[in-house]
């Protein structure tokens, strides 16, 4: 009871503290219930009963009365409302009637998979039958994966492995084919943008080779609270769906709690930094032991809090009862986390979104966000991860000073209140389709008018001819070339190889201790960079660009580092444009000119900048979709070419940000890019453009929503409380008393939406 008494007298303490700016209390959820189907296979009922469940919850009953008729189904409940057996109970009952029956698990990530691989196992055994299932990812050793092959009645993997080791192989996986009667695709709203424009058509491929071996397997899906799950999951399926969304599983009382730093230059509306805030808030749940969870946006800041967290707290608790979390770490160091979350000898995890989705890392009773996530629906994912059974638990969200964090504290209803965003994704973007329709040939030959799942490619095949990749005769086209088509191809990035990190501290023992993608690398693995690794500082000795290697050293410094990437933008081909207001706005195909340039060394404690150097390392071109917003020269007529810039990079900011929530993607993949005398116009000119190759649809999105995205933008520096700039609106904080960015930008984002507006109301 100590751990409860402690957290309540911390909320009560909170309570008091005048950053909180919205405190919204979810009340306590009863259970509600349904009876066993009387067609459950008795030994499954008995084992569920040996684990306590005797009966099932609403949307466990609903999704297995539809799959045992043969609907595909997409069922949307909260974090720790039971998914699990959404598809675990179908999937028993059918190897009950058939024991010959198959079925496949995907998971977006490895960790998820092993946790749900521990969880059948414990039913399975329960139920002392001989279903077996298996775990084939990257970690599943050579001599297991021929009898996964072979005897494997559940096959869990993820999306990855799917893609580059099964559909290649399937001839190697026929009883899995021929009697595959199951596809479970969870966590379903992961699958968005180019991670879900990729799986969509890893999906058409898995289908064809269903086909091939005459089967026509079920899906079973699983979501996070999103807008359009139905329409999601028919869009990546390619078939109709039966929506379940009758949540039946209860819930503690939750406080979730808006935290604002405080101001601490009124001029410029500068902010208290999240990172500082969050440290200490965390650190006074951590002294008191009670287990919380720290998420941050980048693998960057995982580690800063992290080093500062053990810190603080070091005369409380051991160092090592905290630990940091993210992509990169190896897979045994991740099991090892999760488990030692389980068993309570952690306390403390920072992590970045690698722990948002279902892993279950125990009862976590506090959860603290450094910023807004970026989505709704992201935030509900993180916010659940706390208060996992019935007890009473907190979320706080500590807003940055960004304009995408103030715009949601200045709204909190947006959060509260307003439906969960929109999740979209282009499986028909041409670059990705080509990728695709390459790795199906390889896999069957096509046939003269077979289609893609629904989709004619007779253009693709003929384009793939003359390129000499495939061959056409007979009325079928044969893959022909030596390579392996799917090896090359990533789902998750545009880099096709990721960097290999290798700590060489020991000069006797060099070991590979994280990687991390190409374009991530160019910032964050230049030589003289520092590399956080489980709160560890190392230095970047070399980094070997052609053979993508980073060797690492440990080091003990007081700084890390920040790299500046410098963007050319030069316009292709303008596909639409048109006026708005009193400017233009065109959409098209562009291409990006990307360059590391300096670094900067910026001090633990204070975050000041203490140093800075060159990055020497080769350009990256991006041919992409653009969107740009064009000026009159005129429009600037009374300001400086240097004011211009300023004015415009401010522009540039808010509108990458306000676009970014509309479009429902990280700010990340929803570049900006401002540009005093655009190359291709001569004008002044902001574009915002999609961070994939051939583009998957955001800058296409802000392009037909370029009014409403404007107005909000404009809305937003309105209500900003800062006179003339700062972080929080434009993003940066002026002193310069002959430049007003906050107004300029005001003036732009207006005379963009006046004739807009006039044109509406008559």
């Amino acid at each position: 009871m100590l751990g409860k008494k402690s957290l309540s007298m911390l909320l009560d303490e909170l309570k008091q503290d005048e950053n909180v700016s919205h405190w919204h209390v979810m009340k306590e959820q009863e259970a509600r219930y349904a009876d066993f189907p009387d067609s459950l296979d008795p030994t499954i009922k008995q084992a569920l009963q040996n684990r306590g469940v005797t009966s099932l919850y609403t949307h466990q009953r609903s999704a297995y009365d539809a799959v045992m008729k043969q609907d595909n189904v997409v069922t949307v409940t909260p974090t720790a409302s039971g998914k699990t057996l959404c598809y675990n109970l179908p999937v028993l009952s059918k190897y009950m009637q058939n024991n010959s029956s198959r079925a496949l698990y995907l998971f977006p990530t490895k960790a998820l998979a092993q946790d749900q691989k521990s969880e059948l196992n414990e039913l399975v055994d329960e139920m002392e039958i001989d279903l077996k299932s298996y775990t084939y990812d990257g970690d599943t050793p050579a001599n297991i994966r021929q009898v996964v092959r072979k005897a494997g009645h559940i096959v869990i993997t993820n999306p990855d492995m799917l893609h580059a080791a099964i559909l290649p192989h399937h001839t190697k996986w026929i009883s899995l084919f021929e009697n595959l009667e199951t596809i479970v695709i969870d966590e379903l709203h992961t699958y968005r943008g180019v991670f879900g424009s990729h799986v969509a058509n890893v999906i058409r491929r898995l289908k064809r080779i269903c086909e091939y071996y005459g089967s026509k397997p079920t899906f079973i899906c699983t979501s996070a609270t999103i807008a359009n799950p139905s329409e999601l999951c028919q869009e990546l399926i390619g078939e109709d769906v039966v929506l379940i969304d009758n949540n039946g599983a209860p819930r503690g009382k939750k406080h979730v709690v808006l935290y604002n730093p405080p101001v601490v230059h009124k001029q410029l509306n500068i902010r208290k930094s999240a990172t500082r805030v969050v440290n200490e808030l965390a650190s006074q749940f951590l002294k008191q032991k009670i287990q919380t969870i720290v998420f941050a946006r980048s693998r960057v800041r995982v580690e800063v809090i992290l080093s500062h967290l053990q810190e603080l707290t070091k005369k409380e608790i051991n160092t090592r009862s905290i630990r940091g979390y993210r992509g990169g770490y190896l897979p045994n160091q991740r099991r090892e986390i999760e488990r030692s979350l389980r068993n309570g000898d952690t306390i403390g995890v920072v992590s970045t979104n690698a722990l948002e989705l279902g892993v279950d890392i125990g009862q976590l009773q506090v959860c603290i966000m450094s910023g807004y996530p970026g989505s709704v629906a992201s935030s509900w994912q993180q916010a659940g991860r706390a208060g996992r059974r019935k007890d009473e638990s907190l979320v706080i969200m500590v807003a940055n000073s960004t304009p995408l964090d103030q715009y949601i504290f200045q709204h909190p209803e947006f959060f509260f209140e307003g439906s969960p965003e929109t999740a979209r994704i282009n499986k028909d973007n041409l670059i990705i389709l080509v990728d695709h329709v390459k790795c199906a040939a390889y896999e069957l030959p096509f046939k003269q008018g077979d289609r893609f799942d629904g989709l004619d490619v007779e253009e693709v095949l003929e384009y793939l001819t003359e390129e000499r990749v495939i061959h056409h005769a007979q009325d079928k086209w044969f893959w022909m070339n030596d390579a392996f088509p799917a090896h090359n191809i990533s789902l998750r990035s545009a880099a096709q190889e990721n960097v290999v990190i290798i700590d060489q501290s020991d000069v006797a023992n060099h070991r590979v201790i994280g990687e991390m993608d190409t374009f991530s690398a160019m910032t964050l693995l230049h030589d003289e960079a520092i590399y956080l690794h489980e709160g560890v500082q190392h230095q970047v000795e070399y980094l070997d660009w052609d053979e993508k290697k980073a060797f690492v050293r440990e080091v003990d410094v007081d700084y890390f580092t920040d790299a500046n990437l410098a963007v050319k933008l030069s316009v292709l081909e303008i596909d639409e444009e048109k006026q708005i207001g009193n400017h233009s706005i065109q959409y098209g195909d562009v291409m990006v000119t990307a360059m590391a340039t300096i670094f900067k060394k910026i001090k633990l404690d204070s975050f000041e900048n203490i140093g800075s150097g060159p990055i020497h390392l080769p350009e990256q071109e991006l041919h992409t979709n653009g969107f740009v917003l064009q000026f009159e020269k005129e429009t600037f007529a009374e300001l400086r070419e240097d004011h211009i810039e300023q004015v415009l990079i401010g522009l540039a900011h808010v509108m990458q940000h306000v676009a970014s929530v509309h479009v429902m993607c990280d700010k990340n993949d929803l570049h900006a890019v401002p540009e005093v005398k655009a190359v291709y116009t001569e004008k002044p000119s902001v574009y915002l453009y999609d961070r994939y190759p051939g583009g998957i649809g955001l800058a296409e999105r802000v392009y037909r929503q370029a009014e409403e995205v404007i107005l909000k933008a404009c809305e937003y520096v309105l209500m900003c409380p800062c006179e003339s700039g700062c972080p929080s609106c434009v993003g940066m904080a002026l002193s310069d008393s002959e430049l007003e960015v906050k107004k300029w930008v005001r003036i732009l984002l207006r005379d963009s939406t006046e004739r807009t507006s006039i044109e509406r109301t008559t």
